[in-house]
């Protein structure tokens, strides 16, 4: 036997010692050799994005003074600005020049500028955003076609799978970093629709935006958040799923903005897997629908509804003036209840 052995050869050992330890064959998953082949695909529609926010220069000095003397002074010392930069990622999913990236990258900018893999830059202009996914789309205006990526389905990817996330850490360029899914279905309490991807591949600031890839070189998930007592990577990131970035995106193109649906009720949990109708909005869709305190929906169109952010969820993905048809427990029957769903108001996150 040789002194040392490929990488394949030793995943293959194992593989086949463990087969024969539990009885019955196992399909070894070998990870790539090299990620470079992909990357040098991929890469090219990856972007670095810089913002420009001005904002108030701290609160107004004049507050406790006559307002006659504040008028006087008003010009020299209320108008005074700073300007707030800062960085982040994004990737073209269209030639035309439609870029994804985080909401909290842009934010509230007055300026958006997109650097380009070849060096070029470009303004942008935000085509839409939503706060409560943290989901942004934005448009430049290119001479010709760009290099653009593909979407990806999250729902393929399990815990231990490989995957690539590329950006721009610290400002530095283009970079990528390789890991694993660590989990799945991350809730981070930073909104009603969190289900994070929690990888171990190092992301930092000025990653947020960027693309996260399978070894196809797929879009799978938006990187978005870490966990870190340090501020940079400890192994702990997380990115929004692909599956929920695509429909977001498509209305964003579509519409500049999300309209989620809405019920119009107070939910909580029951032990049994279901929701439990607290308070029901007066004047509201599951109000006019006939929905009662006390009811108890285990489905949402036939698809069961196991707590109440998977009921939230489910009734957010319905267009407002659609029916949902909810099938609920009341006084101890099971009923279909049709409604009307309505549109999520504002202020309702």
């Amino acid at each position: 036997m040789t002194a040392a052995l490929s990488r394949r050869t030793l995943m293959a050992l194992a593989a086949t010692t463990a087969a024969m330890g539990c009885g019955h064959p196992v399909a070894a998953r070998v990870g790539p050799d090299s990620f470079a082949p992909m990357v040098k695909r991929v890469l090219p529609s990856v972007v670095n994005i810089a913002v420009v926010e001005t904002v108030a220069q701290g609160t107004d000095p004049l507050s406790m003074l006559p307002p006659e003397i504040r008028r006087q002074f008003r010009d020299r010392f209320l108008q005074r600005r700073r300007e707030v930069h800062g960085s982040g990622s994004g990737f073209i999913i269209d030639p035309a020049g439609l870029i994804v990236t985080n909401t909290h990258v842009i934010g509230g900018a007055d300026k958006i500028v997109v650097a380009l893999h070849d060096g070029a830059e470009l303004p942008a202009e935000v085509v839409g955003q939503d706060d409560l996914t943290d989901i942004a789309l934005i448009r430049v205006k290119p001479a010709g076609a760009l290099p653009s990526v593909t979407w990806g389905d999250s729902r393929n990817l399990e815990a231990g799978d490989w995957v690539v996330a590329a950006g721009n850490p610290f400002g530095l360029g283009g970079s990528i970093s390789a890991g694993i899914v660590s989990a799945r279905g991350r809730d981070l309490g930073s909104g009603p629709y969190d289900d994070f991807i929690q990888i171990d591949a190092p992301i930092n600031p000025g990653n947020s935006g960027g693309p996260l890839f399978d070894t196809d070189g797929l879009v799978v998930g938006i990187n978005a958040a870490i966990v870190s007592p340090t501020g940079s990577s400890v192994g702990i990131g997380f990115a929004i799923p692909s599956e929920l970035a695509i429909r977001i995106v498509a209305e964003l193109r579509q519409k500049g903005r999300i309209e989620r649906g809405w019920l119009g009720v107070t939910m909580q949990d029951v032990r049994d897997h279901g929701v439990a109708i607290a308070e029901v909005a007066r004047g509201g869709p599951a109000g006019r629908a006939g929905v009662r305190p006390g009811d108890v929906v285990s489905a949402v169109n036939g698809k069961p509804v196991e707590d109440a952010r998977a009921l939230l969820r489910a009734i957010a993905a319905i267009a407002p003036g659609q029916v949902a048809q909810l099938t609920l427990r009341r006084q101890g029957r099971d009923i279909e209840l049709p409604v009307t769903v309505g549109r999520r108001p504002n202020s309702e996150g």
